[in-house]
């Protein structure tokens, strides 16, 4: 069993087109080389990157003491400076210009660890930068999920023609009242949701086809939420023309994995006379970032 106390963070961000911002928020990670950069996930077609970052932890520092943190602070900070939410546009969902954050524990971290950093950084980020920030999971007092945010705050309703999200909120009032910052989405950043929850597994399934309402229909039967796969999350996301894939988070992949779910799609996809490709992970197992971690030359 690994003694080490390790803090992991995944960052989701609104952008994959735009190299010179990537290499702007790549940058602005080098500055912190206790934390390492063990994942980078990009989708030109979402127009979103997801990076993964991992630093050890010492059982007694502050929660802003955090190396992992304090790159994502920077990483933060870099794609606000390059990235402006109004001329955004990409088949994925998002609520900001830094859409997601979310702190896992690994090795002999805790979770009231992890979501303690959470909460310090939702404060840098909220009263800090003034872009308004939601806590979900154990960063928050009654451990509300991202899903439930995501579905008060309009995320899964696209607003654009031919299921794109793009630019900006059409208002910048918030239904929901921020955790920390303004009551007001930011102007070109959105806002941004931070959460710690035990390790999540990203899987998409992709299906040969162009009808929305069908794939729709067959991710809410692969969903906890409509009956079907327990732990499991699920949402449509039109990828190009021909290929509309069911993006899963699955909550508890020891549990309900990524086998279930491809077996699940294609039993439905079938039903409806869909043909299904293989699925694919957006990042490593947590056993492997570990392993990614462990075997750096010398880790951080």
């Amino acid at each position: 069993m690994l003694k080490m106390m390790l803090a992991c963070c995944k960052v989701y961000i609104s952008e994959s087109r735009n190299r010179s911002a990537l290499e702007a928020i790549e940058q602005a990670a080098k500055l912190f080389p206790e934390a390492a950069v063990l994942n980078k996930f990009e989708d030109e077609i979402y127009n979103r990157v997801g990076y993964t970052v991992v630093s050890r932890l010492a059982q007694k520092s502050p929660s802003d003491s955090c190396s992992s943190r304090s790159a994502v602070l920077a990483m933060v900070k870099a794609a606000f400076n390059a990235i402006d939410l109004e001329s955004h546009s990409g088949s994925h969902p998002r609520l900001g210009v830094v859409d997601h954050i979310c702190f896992h524990p690994l090795g002999q971290t805790s979770l009231d660890q992890v979501a303690a950093i959470a909460r310090s950084l939702a404060v840098d980020i909220g009263s800090g930068l003034q872009v308004p920030a939601f806590l979900y999971g154990a960063a928050h007092e009654d451990g509300r999920t991202l899903d439930s945010i995501r579905r008060e705050l309009g995320y899964f309703k696209p607003n654009a023609s031919g299921n794109q999200w793009i630019g900006g909120p059409n208002s910048q009032f918030l239904p929901l009242k921020p955790d920390e910052g303004p009551p007001r989405a930011a102007q070109g950043k959105g806002v941004i949701v931070i959460g710690a929850t035990r390790w999540v597994d990203n899987y998409n399934v992709p299906v040969y086809s162009s009808d929305i309402a069908t794939i729709r229909r067959i991710a809410k039967r692969v969903s906890g939420r409509g009956g079907g796969l327990p732990s499991v999350q699920a949402m449509a996301l039109t990828h190009g023309d021909v290929i509309i894939e069911v993006a899963c988070n699955l909550l508890d992949p020891s549990k309900v994995g990524a086998k279930d779910v491809q077996l699940e799609v294609e039993r439905l996809a079938r039903k409806e006379g869909l043909s299904v490709g293989k699925g694919y992970f957006t990042d490593f197992s947590q056993e492997d970032i570990i392993k990614r971690y462990m075997s750096l030359d010398s880790p951080p």
